[in-house]
């Protein structure tokens, strides 16, 4: 019913069985060329929407330099969208000890250049919401990004506590939901919807 619709970015977990072959069995052409995970597709005529690999030793890397690295520079550079949105597995930051991935700095910094509006991420088992921000790290409300990380349909994030990151405008460690995105010409909104029971929620747009 709902698979027909699904556009999966792949994880880390995927990989520790078979070289997620049974992940890309089931999902086919849907989770991009066989065996790579990386695709983009098209909401509309305003967003280009960039689905990435985040397990970047399983794909050669993800620099500038490696073959997804040279996939997302052409795909960047052939799409004349004005919006873009990227998600994939690891967040580049994450509020709790262990978990910023620095590994996918290089897309974000290839995703900043195109002036990326919006990078989704999972992994971290909760739900954060940032500030934009640059690759480095700063905040920056005019060209930064916004990164939201939605890792709400696993494990309760409790353990991950960490420190508080002072870039991070939201956070909720034990909320199951999903995030819905209304991705308009000129703007975007979030909602996050949580689970019935569960009161925690966040709205905004930009």
């Amino acid at each position: 019913k709902y698979k027909g619709r699904t556009r999966p970015a792949v994880g880390n977990h995927e990989y520790h069985t078979s070289g997620a072959e049974p992940y890309f069995e089931y999902f086919g052409r849907q989770a991009g060329a066989p065996s790579l995970g990386y695709y983009s597709y098209d909401r509309g005529s305003s967003w280009h929407v960039v689905v990435l690999n985040s397990n970047c030793n399983e794909v050669d890397g993800c620099t500038e330099r490696s073959p997804q690295g040279h996939w997302l520079s052409n795909d960047l550079a052939n799409n004349p969208s004005p919006c873009t949105l990227a998600y994939f597995h690891h967040p580049l930051y994450a509020s709790g000890s262990g978990y910023d991935s620095l590994k996918v700095k290089p897309l974000w910094s290839m995703l900043y250049k195109r002036r990326a509006e919006v990078i989704l991420s999972g992994h971290a088992h909760r739900y954060e919401r940032y500030a934009r921000i640059t690759p480095g790290g700063q905040k920056n409300r005019h060209n930064g990004i916004r990164q939201f990380i939605v890792g709400t349909g696993g494990e309760p994030g409790g353990a991950q506590q960490g420190k508080n990151d002072p870039r991070m405008q939201v956070k909720s460690l034990s909320t199951p939901g999903v995030l819905r995105l209304s991705l308009k010409a000129d703007s975007y909104a979030w909602k996050f919807v949580p689970v019935a029971g569960r009161t925690f929620t966040d709205s905004g747009n930009d």
